[in-house]
């Protein structure tokens, strides 16, 4: 049985998707500056943030709330 979701904004949206429109909106350094983590700062890659994200919920959260705020504005 599926559950339907039709309140919720992300759902049917990848983080990768996320991400990509996050850094194509502000750019890494004011990803970096907004959501203070060593994968958006130091050498940052689509890659690395991915792997870093899926394994640390609190960053993720982070990281869906910024979009979230992005795309309500």
């Amino acid at each position: 049985m599926s559950v339907i979701q039709n309140n919720n904004p992300l759902h049917g949206i990848t983080l990768e998707a996320i991400l990509n429109k996050l850094v194509s909106q502000l750019g890494w350094e004011v990803l970096g500056s907004r959501i203070k983590i060593n994968c958006f700062n130091s050498d940052p890659s689509i890659a690395s943030s991915l792997k870093f994200l899926r394994k640390t919920p609190w960053a993720r959260l982070k990281v869906e709330q910024l979009y979230l705020e992005m795309i309500t504005d």
